[in-house]
């Protein structure tokens, strides 16, 4: 873990918030797929668009796009079709299914820019638990760097935004976090290069522990070394 922001293990939470896609589970490979046919079919550069997509909502990247004569919410739902017909190679983050099932269910939402359909498949695909509360694209008006997703995962589990955890891998969603007023802890296991953030940042969830106080709230701790092997 990096030390940069190491106050989120002191802090006492609420309620955890998580991200989805670079998250709790790598489908990178399924998305570029899919938003790769639909940039040739556009005549857009491949290469510099993929690195537009990750963390926003589809029918958000499309109409950031501008092109001439597209409706950006068929466009939307034929990418939301086509990335549920394509979860070859999504896993979870490692250990993210064993952090999951430790936490209280009602302690933790989703909330991700993926339609609850496209969610509730790579969720399934990747083996990790489906949350009591989830945050969904069709649950907001406008996406993340929005925070108004975040208000909305904290107002259903009942607490405020301000006492809750999120953890999150892409720039838009750090600051939609940011913006909800919520302390926030980077999953870096996707990344191809170093993220400049002053959060604390995490690989994956093998090197952490969960604690619920008495009181009913949430810390995080970071295991020994000599802990680590009987995660």
């Amino acid at each position: 873990m990096s030390n940069r922001n190491p106050a989120v293990l002191t802090q006492r939470y609420r309620a955890f918030l998580f991200d989805m896609d670079g998250t709790l589970l790598n489908s990178i490979a399924a998305a570029e797929r899919v938003w790769s046919r639909w940039a040739e079919r556009h005549g857009l550069d491949v290469e510099a668009f993929l690195t537009t997509i990750h963390g926003a909502r589809a029918i958000d990247t499309i109409t950031r796009q501008a092109l001439p004569g597209v409706d950006a919410q068929a466009e939307a739902a034929w990418i939301t079709a086509a990335e549920v017909n394509d979860v070859e190679g999504i896993v979870a983050i490692a250990g993210a299914v064993e952090f999951l099932k430790r936490l209280p269910a009602d302690q933790w939402a989703l909330v991700t820019s993926a339609p609850k359909a496209l969610a509730l498949r790579r969720m399934d695909a990747a083996g990790i638990p489906v949350p009591a509360v989830m945050v969904t694209a069709e649950d907001v008006a406008s996406g993340k760097p929005n925070p108004a997703c975040y208000v909305l995962g904290a107002q259903r589990l009942g607490v405020p935004v301000q006492d809750c955890l999120v953890f999150e891998d892409a720039t838009v969603g750090i600051r939609a976090a940011e913006a909800a007023g919520a302390d926030v802890m980077v999953v870096t296991s996707t990344h191809l290069a170093a993220m400049a953030t002053e959060h604390a940042c995490i690989d994956g969830y093998e090197g952490l522990q969960v604690l619920r106080e008495a009181d009913g709230l949430l810390t995080v701790r970071e295991l020994e070394d000599r802990q680590r092997v009987a995660f």
